[in-house]
Parts: C-alpha cells; structure tokens; sequence
C-alpha cells in the first residue's frame, strides 16, 4: 500500500502543482477568451451567410448567446478539474469545492436560458424565462452566501487535521488515488461527449454524470476514512457530506424552481454540519 501511495503522490503532485501554477491558470484564462471570441465570431458570420456550407458549419447554432453558454460550460469544466485535485486536501474543503462548482452550474443555466431568447428581446414574450433566470442567479448568490459563512467556519479546520501523523499520509494517499482515478474518468466522459456529438448529434448530460460519479467516489471515501478515523464524530460528518452531495445530484435533474430549493437545502445542510462538527470537535 505505501509503495502504490508513493507512486500515486509522483503521479499527482506535479499536475497538481502545474494545474494551479500561475502559468497554468494565465493558459486556462487565455483559452476561455479565445473560444469565446472564436465562437461568437463564427456564429455572426453564419447569421450573416458568410460561412460556407459545410457539416461543420451546419452543426454550429445560429444564436450569438450560444457563445456565452459555451464559455460558461469551459469554465464549469475547469472547475471540476480543479475539484478533483482538491479532493485530496480535505473532506471539507472538497464539499465547499461542490458547492462553488453548484452555483457556477446555477450561473450557467441563466446562460444557457439566454440562448431561448430571439432578436429582438420581447420582454412580454420572455417572461417565463425571465423569471427562471433571476431563479437560478439568486439561487447561485444565496449558495455563494453560504459559502462565505461557511469556509469562515473553516478557518482553524486545516491545521487541527494536520496533527493526525500516520493516519493522514495513507488517507490522503488513498484520496488521491480517487482523484487520479476520477480524472482519467471525466477526461474520457469529456472525449467521449465530444465523439458522441460530431457523429451522432447528441451529448450526454456530462455534470450529472459525473456528480453521480462523486456520490460513488463519497461514499467510497466515507469507508475509507472510517478506516483510519473511526470515532462517531468523523464518520458522521463524512456520511453528511455524502448526504449533501447526493442533494447537489438530486438537484440538477429536478425541474425548474425545485432544483434551486435543493441545491439551497444541499448548502445548509454542509454548513450546519460543518458548524456542528467544529463546535463539538472545540469542546472534547
């Protein structure tokens, strides 16, 4: 077991490093803004006719809020891949990484809802969709509240982990053979997704997948932690946590409106059991 830890450690560690280096982050940016650019580009000169026809150019929407949508599903993606190098790091820490990645998902159905809109805006006519927007961004500015409160709570967390000694080394190593795991696994759901769509139009629902992945991959993590951290305390908040990512899954199939009020019961859920745990964990 340590061998394979310590292989597991010379595999992830640099592409932790190199994901989140400066230089790594300056890429990512840059990447965002030229698909973006890109993208709208092409889709004003389809408007306009000045593609020529092509099965590339026909597979290309003809709505310029399609770019948006498209720059908001990159960025989503880039999230998740730094969650998945998060994992590792802490239980909590990696919860508060689900919630950022739920309100960017909220954030990017607003945009995705632009794409319903037609030139020129009618307000009358989008009224519902309208309402649907204003749903999903305060219910992204709610989670990011709770975010707030939450890491706050967080503060003293990292170092009490820290003390652990032995215990630790195996089951961050263990997490990280998770995450290198989850990442070969996204990256195959992400070529997979672009296969699917170039010859048979159609996409898999790729963040419901992969949060039902995450139920898995938590609950694997609850057995394993249990392991080493056995104490009613530990497993509880880690079986918790399990719990709020099974409501984040649940929320991204459930329709409009109730999706929003899940993910929302999903963020306080984590807080108040994260709140809980670190004011028991003070008093023994």
């Amino acid at each position: 077991m340590e061998k394979l830890i310590v292989w597991t450690n010379f595999c992830f560690d640099p592409l932790h490093a190199l994901w989140e280096s400066k230089k790594g982050q300056e890429i990512i940016a840059s990447l965002l803004v030229f698909i973006f650019t890109l993208s709208l580009v092409l889709i004003e000169l389809k408007r306009f006719n000045l593609l020529p026809s092509s099965s590339f150019s026909l597979l290309l929407p003809s709505n310029p809020f399609f770019a948006v949508h498209l720059a908001f599903s990159l960025l989503l993606i880039f999230e998740v891949i730094s969650f998945i190098f998060v994992l590792p790091c802490s239980v909590s820490k990696a919860v508060g990484k689900q919630l950022e990645i739920l309100s960017l998902i909220f954030l990017r159905n607003c945009f995705k809802l632009l794409t319903e809109f037609n030139e020129p805006i009618n307000f009358a006519s989008h009224l519902s969709i309208i309402w649907q927007i204003g749903t999903y961004a305060l219910g992204s500015l709610l989670i990011y509240l709770i975010l707030f409160f939450y890491y706050l709570i967080l503060k003293d967390a990292h170092k009490k982990e820290q003390i652990r000694g032995k215990n630790i080394f195996y089951f961050v190593g263990s997490k990280k053979i998770i995450s290198l795991l989850l990442l070969v696994i996204f990256i195959s759901m992400g070529v997979y997704n672009i296969y699917s769509y170039f010859n048979h139009k159609q996409l898999i629902t790729f963040f419901n997948e992969f949060y039902t992945l995450l139920i898995f991959s938590d609950i694997l993590i609850v057995l394993i932690a249990h392991r080493y951290f056995p104490t009613f305390k530990d497993t509880f908040r880690n079986s918790g946590y399990a719990i709020a990512t099974l409501l984040m899954r649940l929320c991204l199939t459930a329709p409009i409106y109730y999706d929003v009020i899940i993910g929302l019961m999903a963020s306080c859920f984590a807080l108040a059991l994260t709140f809980i745990y670190m004011k028991t964990k003070k008093e023994t």
